[in-house]
């Protein structure tokens, strides 16, 4: 049957049957991403910036075009995670202006409508990326906008027009290997433009198939109860030092066990609150190792919202902004850092990060998340360190979004930059913003990261056949060692870092005990034999060690 407009409420429902279906498909969106690390997240930040952006499209309560799109628009930009998240929520922030500017005019959604909303979203996202690459999410979704002009041209059969433009969207992602080399490599098509053609394909079975969609009405007060008791811990009496509180999506539920898991925790920590739903477990405890409540925590699903706080310095809730705080002056300056690891988190606080989030490779903070921090440090200007450059964009869309505070993005990549432009933020004032942003840049330019991780699975990168199993060894992102002995890989790994270095730094990670990384210490002490060796306890996830040379 010809369909000729889209009414609010199918396009509530598009909104909602997208989000599902990508989050149906997460994993496999995961799986394409080139390189074979333990952190290919693409699928799962995408999936949580548009369900963020469907929860509040099935809250509203009076349904119109303008609504819908509203509140899509605000939750992807709020909960927009990593790089592609960043990406996708701006081009629904462009679609959502393309149907309002329709709406206003007295406009049905019809085949010009929508194309003419696909081409704001791709130009609206193509100024969020500095250097746009051709084979990437944007690509597609420009081919994509292209289409939907030229069969906006043909046909007014919202069916036919769905259809043409679904098909001429996976021929450009087929493409993509031929676009971007390193995808040919791996043997892989775009991992982003995949994730935008799950939500396209979901949204459109809502018109093509008549899809019925439900449209449940979220509890407002969901165990308020329960949740409010977070904010009000005596912490007077501190046994343990680090206040640890995150949500994790049951994605693997039948093997969660509530009972069992506070067990666990107990064991590590204690003023412990784990309530939970059908989606959702929301988890608080002190413990002096938040590293080990997180890993256990990976058995029920993805973690997100995480906040680790030290308590013997500062304490404050991710739920609520500190009224007290509220209430006093502003600092002049304050520092939001993101850390991989609780060794990392105590490092950043120790050197004055006013904040600190708990994030990085597979945890990537949203904006929202970076947003809550910029405010929690009460300040006049906040300098916010992503440390990870997945979650660049985050922290720059987060910065636009603050009205009340002046934010600055320091664009570092790693944590060792992140504590590099901390020592140097020393050497700066707040009142000369200009000279103390670029004494930190320089402190940044001088460091030299190299990681250790481990392949997920086989892979050819740069004319290299990778092996699931073995050791990776990167050096400023680059994968240059591969093994599969990580004492090999980890003095290889030394011996391509600059000879000249003055200063090596070690971080161990999750799994590494203190006698083993004293071994590794010995091993970079003799191959920097004129350099000072340092050693910390960063126990980051993921990555069993990194290193910075400066």
């Amino acid at each position: 049957m010809e369909v000729k407009n889209i009414d609010a409420k199918q396009l509530q429902a598009m909104f909602i049957a997208g989000a599902n279906a990508l989050d149906e498909k997460k994993q496999m969106v995961n799986e394409m991403n080139v390189f074979p690390v333990p952190d290919g997240d693409t699928g799962t930040n995408m999936s949580l910036t548009i369900m963020s952006a469907a929860k509040e499209v099935e809250a509203i309560e009076t349904v119109n075009y303008t609504s819908v799109v509203k509140a899509a628009a605000n939750g992807s930009l709020r909960g927009a995670r990593g790089n592609s998240g960043v990406i996708l929520s701006q081009l629904v922030r462009g679609f959502s202006r393309g149907i309002i500017e329709a709406d206003e005019n007295g406009e049905m959604i019809d085949t010009v409508v929508l194309a003419n909303a696909f081409q704001k979203g791709v130009d609206t996202a193509y100024k969020a990326v500095m250097k746009p690459k051709e084979g990437t999410i944007l690509t597609v979704a420009r081919e994509i906008a292209t289409k939907a002009l030229e069969m906006s041209l043909e046909t007014s059969d919202i069916n036919v027009f769905i259809e043409h433009v679904l098909q001429h969207g996976y021929d450009t992602l087929n493409k993509t290997p031929d676009m971007l080399p390193v995808l040919k490599e791996a043997g892989v098509v775009d991992a982003g433009g995949q994730g935008l053609l799950c939500i396209l394909e979901g949204a459109a079975r809502v018109i093509i198939e008549n899809l019925e969609i439900e449209i449940k009405k979220p509890s407002v007060k969901r165990n308020e109860e329960a949740f409010s008791a977070l904010k009000n811990f005596n912490t007077e009496d501190i046994t343990f030092g680090y206040c640890t509180e995150f949500i994790a999506s049951r994605d693997h539920d039948e093997n969660f066990d509530e009972e069992t898991f506070k067990a666990y925790l107990e064991s590590i920590g204690d003023s412990i609150v784990v309530v939970g739903d059908e989606e959702y477990v929301k988890v608080h405890v002190h413990t002096d190792n938040p590293g080990l409540a997180l890993q256990k925590a990976l058995e029920i699903g993805a973690l997100h919202n995480i906040k680790i706080e030290n308590m013997r310095e500062q304490h404050s809730s991710i739920f609520t902004e500190t009224e007290t705080k509220e209430e006093a002056p502003r600092e002049a300056l304050g520092v939001v850092s993101i850390a991989a690891g609780s060794g990392i988190a105590e490092i950043m606080t120790s050197l004055g990060a006013t904040q600190v989030i708990e994030g990085g490779q597979t945890m990537n903070p949203s904006t929202e998340d970076i947003l809550e921090a910029i405010k929690a440090c009460h300040a006049e200007k906040v300098i916010v360190l992503p440390n990870n450059k997945n979650i660049i964009l985050a922290a720059e869309q987060a910065a636009a979004i603050e009205e009340n505070t002046e934010v600055y993005v320091l664009p570092t990549t790693t944590m060792p930059q992140g504590i590099a432009a901390m020592i140097a933020q020393d050497n700066g004032s707040p009142e000369d913003m200009e000279g103390l942003m670029a004494e930190m840049k320089e402190a940044v330019a001088a460091v030299q990261t190299a990681q250790i991780t481990i392949a997920v699975r086989d892979t050819t990168l740069e004319g290299e056949n990778i092996v699931e199993g073995e050791y990776l060894g990167m050096l400023e992102g680059r994968i240059v060692v591969h093994n599969k002995d990580l004492k090999q890989t980890f003095n290889e790994l030394l011996g391509k870092m600059k000879e000249d270095a003055e200063v090596i730094t070690v971080y161990y990670g999750e799994g590494i005990t203190e006698e083993v990384a004293e071994e590794y210490r010995a091993d970079a002490e003799s191959i920097f034999a004129d350099a000072d060796v340092e050693l910390y306890e960063g126990k980051q996830p993921v990555y069993y060690f990194m290193i910075s040379a400066e």
